[in-house]
């Protein structure tokens, strides 16, 4: 407990706010935490009390996890139906063994870079059936040269995407639109800390023709998401029904006609 992002994380709060934004459903991951194994499980009840609005991401610590991420990427993919993993560079950078076990199970990978996106040119060539994506546009801090490499990186690899989470320059959304195309970004919130409204109006901002802005804020990551994973490719869950729905909803409904809340009603 050395700072908010790793002490708590309100999810009651940010659900009344994602309701209020027209938010449907989130990808949630665990905060920092001294034990993954620990904080995934703790992640796959809170999961399984809000199985219509949660999807679940399991960490990792590519280090001190070592031998035992296969076993934890399992576990959480087959008890709580988790659907992706999330490696933090400030933790440890991404290893074979991650990226092993993101290509065994057929699943997406998180990483956040910290601002060293030179990591990506050494991870997307060497498996290029795994999907990475890319919070931040590859840094939370603002460097304009991580966000630059990033947009370039989403432009000629296949199998890399970024997020717009806490991107606070603009224009690089802009030039990411520019030079990878729609198909290559995902709508983030990065909540609770940031507010999913106002990462919303962001997408909104940026004035896109209705059904590439349906991509960016679902549909792509829905794409990522519906990659059967192995193990559960025979059997179609709940909440994969809910997400063929959704996709489905994504491609008819342009975001704007998202139901409006009043102020008067936020729960702030």
């Amino acid at each position: 407990m050395t700072a908010p992002w790793n002490t708590v994380a309100p999810i009651k709060t940010y659900l009344r706010r994602a309701r209020a934004a027209g938010i449907d459903k989130t990808i949630v991951i665990p905060p920092f935490h001294g034990n993954y194994a620990e904080a995934n499980d703790h992640l796959g009840r809170l999961v399984a009390r809000y199985p219509d609005r949660l999807v679940g991401f399991a960490f990792v610590h590519a280090k001190r996890d070592a031998g035992r991420i296969f076993e934890m990427v399992g576990r959480a993919l087959k008890k709580w139906r988790f659907r992706g993993i999330k490696v933090h560079g400030f933790d440890a950078m991404p290893t074979r063994e991650v990226c092993e076990a993101a290509r065994k199970f057929r699943l997406p990978m998180l990483v956040d870079v910290v601002s060293r996106p030179e990591v990506v040119d050494m991870l997307a060539p060497q498996y290029p059936d795994v999907n990475f994506i890319i919070p931040h546009l590859g840094s939370f801090t603002d460097d304009w040269k991580a966000h630059q490499q990033v947009i370039y990186q989403i432009a000629r690899y296949p199998n890399v995407y970024a997020d717009t989470s806490a991107v606070r320059q603009f224009d690089y959304l802009v030039q990411a639109i520019k030079l990878a195309g729609p198909r290559k970004l995902l709508f983030g919130s990065d909540g609770p800390w940031t507010h999913p409204g106002l990462e919303l109006h962001k997408i909104r901002l940026l004035g896109l023709p209705p059904d590439q802005r349906a991509k960016v804020l679902s549909g792509n990551v829905l794409r990522l998401l519906l990659r059967p994973p192995v193990g559960l490719a025979a059997e179609i869950t709940r909440t994969e029904r809910d997400m063929h729905h959704e996709r489905s909803r994504s491609e008819r409904v342009a975001p704007d006609h998202l139901p409006v809340v009043p102020e008067s009603e936020y729960h702030l």
